[in-house]
């Protein structure tokens, strides 16, 4: 339960209008009591045909109740609705941010399934917290506890009645609730990240599955995973059922206890016929408020395990955490220097020790070795993603002025360090957005300018709608030079002084290859540029020295 109170302290921007939500359910609530209580009172005070007269502030207040009970309970949807988007959106903007810093760090932490379903499914579902949870729950307290109240006044002893089944039915109901839908649902949430998780993969391999052969194991190994997770609903809504039937004997069980309380007191003389009807009928209406508690209660398991899941995001340690005191990274060109640099990821052991190496500003220096031999580790630490596993890599100015990676502002960091990555991911948009994505603000003569660089100019002019053109899920619509190409791109958009290009020859034939290498070294000309690859034979006699990792 930490893990929601956590959850609902993040919530608190919003605390006015949830505040605002339960007021109103507590009166839409009451509405309907008093509805009830009315409406019963009347019913048997107009069966004494007394004079209209008697009669017409009770008619009135039913009235009065029908209305405000439709409209305070549209209200207060509204506003809880409202509030729980408002918080959702807090909650996934701090997710995103979450992930911005740990992801490139962290090779293992999440699958992408599974921090598909953290961020999507898992923060959907907390909306519950609010509109089925919190605002319901308080609002048939505060209506529970008021007709206990106002019942004893009329009469005591049905009163106490309706606290005692108030109590079975809100309290002792609920809580076994709870307990029976924990242990029905206690491997749901990981059983649900898993069918996401092969969902995924099945989506974005369903070509090469089917190439190979495997497609129909994969669909019924999902198929398996979805009837797993069918047997697991089946048992929570099995539970949920058990416990409102409980729950519904509870209130009947109340109405036939306060109807014998007050037989004996109509006989007594101390309530009359039209106080009989108000003591039966009211406990019926209050209990139909307080059923909420049932699936309240046997919904908070789900939501606190959704909550621990997400917060297992929000307190994932920082693979490279802020330096105290950071340094600003030095204005102008900028060279690199490694000085017995250990490269690794954070809780394995290194793949390099003792690296030494320097590239002044605007140098060119080509990293090779075969898979696994730590080239992609550099490039990660030169970014500023991991620490060193041991040395230090800093950032020179022509001046003299250097400052160590692990040191500086890690915003600042990242300006200066760019990256082309290996197989740059396109998003399904347009050619526009996905050149934003490096500067935001740049105008589509500045997008024309650097599609332009790295000779892309044609092909941007041979599109229908240029830049308003879409690229497909992937770049699709791209063949792999022209998307690696279009990464480039980002990255001269970028202004980033470092640019760290991560196997640009990957995907592409040799003659290719030999153009797209040529047209990196003339569009980065005056900039440093790092590049990774595996084919020393394109890069060696277009680079000013060579590290050889293997």
């Amino acid at each position: 339960m930490r893990a929601l109170l956590r959850v609902l302290r993040l919530g608190a921007r919003a605390r006015w209008r949830v505040a605002g939500a339960v007021a109103l359910g507590a009166a839409a609530a009451a509405t309907a009591v008093g509805l009830a209580g009315t409406s019963a009172w009347l019913i048997v005070r107009a069966a004494e045909h007394p004079p209209v007269l008697h009669l017409m502030v009770a008619i009135v207040a039913v009235r009065a109740f029908g209305i405000g009970r439709g409209v305070l309970r549209y209200l207060e949807r509204l506003l809880t609705h409202d509030a729980a988007f408002r918080i959702l959106g807090d909650l996934r903007v701090r997710v995103v941010r979450q992930a911005e810093r740990l992801l490139p760090g962290r090779r293992r932490l999440f699958g992408e399934g599974d921090l598909l379903a953290r961020f999507a499914g898992e923060v959907d579902g907390l909306a519950d917290l609010w509109v089925r949870v919190l605002v319901p729950g308080l609002a048939a307290t505060a209506v529970g506890v008021g007709a206990v109240a106002g019942l004893a006044v009329l009469l005591p002893v049905g009163g106490l009645i309706l606290a005692a089944t108030l109590g079975l039915a809100g309290v002792v109901v609920p809580l076994l609730g709870a307990r029976l839908a924990r242990a029905a649902g206690h491997d749901a949430q990981p059983a649900r990240a898993r069918y996401q998780e092969h969902l995924l993969a099945l989506v974005d391999g369903a070509r090469e599955l089917e190439v190979l052969g495997a497609l129909d194991d994969r669909v019924a190994g999902l198929a398996a995973d979805d009837a797993a997770l069918a047997r697991m609903e089946h048992r929570s809504t099995w539970t949920a059922g058990l416990v409102t039937a409980v729950a519904v004997l509870a209130a009947g069980g109340g109405a036939i206890a306060a109807l014998w309380a007050t037989a004996a007191a109509l006989d007594r003389g101390t309530l009359d016929a039209a106080g009989l009807a108000v003591v039966v009928l009211v406990p019926l209406a209050v209990h139909e408020i307080v059923a909420l508690w049932v699936p309240v209660a046997a919904h908070l398991p789900a939501l606190a395990a959704s909550a621990r899941r997400l917060m297992d995001v929000l307190d994932a340690a920082d693979p490279l955490p802020p330096s105290p005191h950071p340094q600003p990274v030095p204005e102008g060109p900028l060279g690199i220097v490694a000085d017995g640099l250990a490269l690794g990821w954070p809780g394995e052991r290194p793949l390099v020790e003792g690296l030494c190496f320097e590239v002044p500003p605007g140098g060119r220096v080509a990293v090779t070795g075969p898979s696994g031999a730590g080239k992609s580790t550099l490039a990660a630490t030169l970014l500023g993603f991991i620490p060193p596993a041991g040395g230090s890599v800093r950032l020179a100015a022509p001046d003299g002025t250097e400052v160590a990676s692990a040191e500086a502002d890690g915003d600042a960091l990242r300006r200066a360090v760019g990256w082309c990555e290996q197989d740059p991911h396109v998003f399904d948009s347009t050619v526009a957005a996905n050149l934003r994505l490096a500067r935001p603000a740049a105008t589509d003569d500045e997008l024309v300018a650097a599609l332009r660089t790295v000779r892309l100019g044609a092909w941007l002019e041979g599109l229908p709608d240029g830049l308003a053109a879409m690229v497909g899920e992937h770049g699709r619509a791209l063949s792999g030079g022209e998307r690696q190409r279009l990464a480039l791109a980002r990255v001269v958009l970028s202004g980033a002084r470092v640019v760290v290009i991560d196997e640009p020859t990957e995907h592409v034939d040799d003659v290719t290859a030999v153009t797209l290498l040529d047209d990196l070294m003339a569009t980065l000309e005056g900039r440093t540029v790092v590049v990774i690859t595996h084919r020393r034979d394109l890069v060696e006699h277009r680079v000013q020295q060579v590290v050889d990792l293997a």
